[in-house]
């Protein structure tokens, strides 16, 4: 080896050399002012948590047991018996001890008001491995959807190649089937093992009567106890979530005695060149904003009101002009109703006070509705189930902004978990809450209405209710979980962080901090307000990526908070790859405030 070659390898090996992360300026000057001599100690910790983080129900006890774990993981020649020093107090402050949400919360909201009232986890095409055309169907998405505390989800059961049996797959594409059977199976196993809260199956049907009374005894002998059933007319309301702990509840069309139908052929007026997926895919742009949405030409509709539209539940009706006589068994094990009734948007959406129902719209149907039926859907969603399913068009399991959703309180906004990007990220964010048992309460602005029999309008900017500030210390963890080459061959990665709101209209901002040269465990030191005039509905985004001069930056971690749950004070702040998993070692540290 030449000497030139030697140098060039020494340099590439300093270019490498982890420094060891130091607390911040102002974590020294906090730990100076809560320690005597060094040493913070028990009553010194205490008033630390009550003072700095909020926390005015910490006791003595909390911080003793605070310092006592901290024992077994400092070496003993770098920890204090009596107390925390620097470095024990910073790795507490940046460790898994000091979380953004409080993990001692849990289910906390009140479970026992209507399923009408509540977020609800929701998945779209769940037996899906990957994209929506040519992609395998499988149960295992199905079960890691529920590891994951999604409640609803959706299988497509079509008759099997010899007719005498049910598959469920994505029909008229090449995806291929798996067995009902082996999906109804897999869900009673995993239904409830990241919640015990009730699962809801929405059955997209293509079925033959005899069919449909095979799907009913497979589904009554599969799921035994576990299955919730109604009645054959219905529900007069929806029961709570309190009240179904470990149901399964199985929601599509009722078959009708004597069912006449006819295929209504889609339209699809809207240019697509890719938009979608590029939006998703691209690291550096927003979330997509809810203008758009609300401000939408009526030339990208699909359809007008008051004409026939063909959604997924409208797909069952294949023979168009046939009359079947419908199972009595497959009715019964139906508990939520789902369907469009006759007319346009407006017959759709009238409240029947004697009975609550499941209406699905498209994204687009969505888009359109809420430009001139906000008020209404509102209304609807306060006493029945709105579903919103991704456009045909993303064939590539991208989503959509689900706030557009949410903001008019639709409970079951499905979204292809098997896809990517930001939105799904979102999604991952709002289900943090409430313990992550796939159920968040409404607020009650979207359960209410006003004396001027008004209700609430996401597209009115309403006064400012309260600031959050946001301070990004520093970050480390990628050294550990990266290969040292990931980012950049020849030097450290060049990290910056990007972070804001996803809410309302007037919510939604991001901001970015300045890019560090050069640093495995980078020091931003920054801070930023965010006013927020709905926060019951804003999810904090955080970002982290790596600058590339000549092309699109790296990613290097995210993650998405519900503001409702954020605790207040100096935490740290695990990040998680592209799919959500959460990496082993990357985090923040930041500080957390209201004014």
């Amino acid at each position: 080896m030449s000497k030139q070659t030697y140098r060039i390898c020494l340099c590439f090996r300093r270019g490498f050399r982890l420094k060891v992360a130091e607390a911040p300026p102002e974590i020294k000057s906090l730990f100076e002012r809560y320690s005597e001599n060094g040493i913070m100690i028990v009553d010194h910790l205490h008033r630390f948590l009550m003072e700095v983080q909020g926390e005015d129900k910490a006791t003595k006890e909390n911080a003793q047991a605070i310092i006592d774990t901290m024992k077994e993981f400092m070496h003993l020649n770098i920890f204090h018996r009596k107390g925390l020093n620097l470095e024990a107090f910073f790795r507490f402050l940046f460790g898994d001890l000091n979380p953004p949400q409080s993990p001692s919360l849990g289910v906390h909201h009140d479970m026992t008001a209507p399923l009408s009232h509540y977020f609800i986890y929701t998945g779209h095409n769940s037996y899906v491995t990957g994209n929506q055309f040519s992609s395998n169907s499988s149960d295992v998405p199905i079960m890691k959807a529920l590891h994951r505390g999604v409640r609803v989800i959706e299988l497509d059961i079509w008759p099997n190649s010899t007719k005498d049996g049910v598959d469920v797959r994505h029909g008229r594409t090449l995806t291929t089937p798996v067995e009902l059977i082996k999906c109804l199976m897999s869900i009673k196993e995993h239904a409830f093992s990241a919640s015990s809260h009730p699962v809801v199956l929405t059955l997209e049907d293509h079925l033959t009567p005899d069919l449909q009374a095979k799907v009913a005894e497979m589904v009554t002998e599969t799921f035994g106890d576990l299955l919730y059933t109604s009645g054959p007319e219905g529900l007069k309301e929806f029961p709570s979530p309190a009240s179904l702990m470990k149901q399964l509840i199985i929601s599509t069309k009722p078959p009708k005695k004597h069912l006449e139908t006819k295929i209504v052929k889609e339209k699809e007026n809207e240019s697509q060149k890719g938009k979608d997926s590029a939006d998703e895919d691209a690291w550096g742009k927003e979330v997509p904003d809810l203008k758009p949405a609300l401000e939408a030409s009526d030339k990208q509709d699909e359809t007008e009101e008051g004409e026939d539209h063909l959604d997924e539940e409208d797909l069952d009706d294949e023979d168009s002009k046939t009359q079947q006589i419908a199972a009595p068994e497959y009715k019964r094990i139906i508990a939520i109703h789902a369907g469009k009734v006759k007319g346009g948007l407006s017959d759709w959406l009238r409240v029947d006070p004697n009975e609550v129902r499941r209406l699905s719209l498209s994204e687009q149907e969505f888009e359109k509705a809420i430009k001139t039926h906000g008020a209404e859907i509102i209304r609807f969603t306060q006493r029945n189930l709105l579903r919103i399913f991704p456009k045909i068009l993303r064939v590539d399991s991208s989503n959509y902004n689900p706030l557009i959703g949410w903001m008019y309180g639709a409970q079951m906004v499905a979204f292809n978990m098997q896809g990517y990007g930001r939105s799904l990220w979102l999604m991952h964010g709002m289900f943090r809450a409430n313990g992550g048992c796939g159920y968040v309460k409404k607020p009650d602005f979207l359960l209410t209405i006003d004396p001027s029999n008004e209700v609430f309008d996401p597209k009115v900017r309403l006064p400012t209710k309260k600031t959050l500030k946001v301070k990004v210390y520093m970050g480390e963890g990628w050294y550990l979980d990266f290969h040292h080459t990931h980012f950049d061959l020849y030097s450290p990665p060049d990290f910056y962080t990007r972070v804001g709101i996803a809410g309302v209209p007037a919510d939604t901002r991001m901001e970015k901090t300045r890019i560090i040269q050069d640093e495995w465990t980078p020091i931003w030191d920054e801070e930023f307000e965010f006013p927020l005039t709905v926060p019951e509905l804003a999810l904090l985004r955080i970002e982290v990526h790596e600058y590339d001069m000549s092309g699109k930056d790296d990613f290097g971690g995210q993650t998405c908070l519900p503001v409702s749950e954020l605790r207040t004070g100096i935490r740290a702040v695990p990040l998680h790859d592209s799919m959500g998993e959460k990496y082993k070692n990357v985090k923040l540290l930041m500080r957390f405030e209201f004014v």
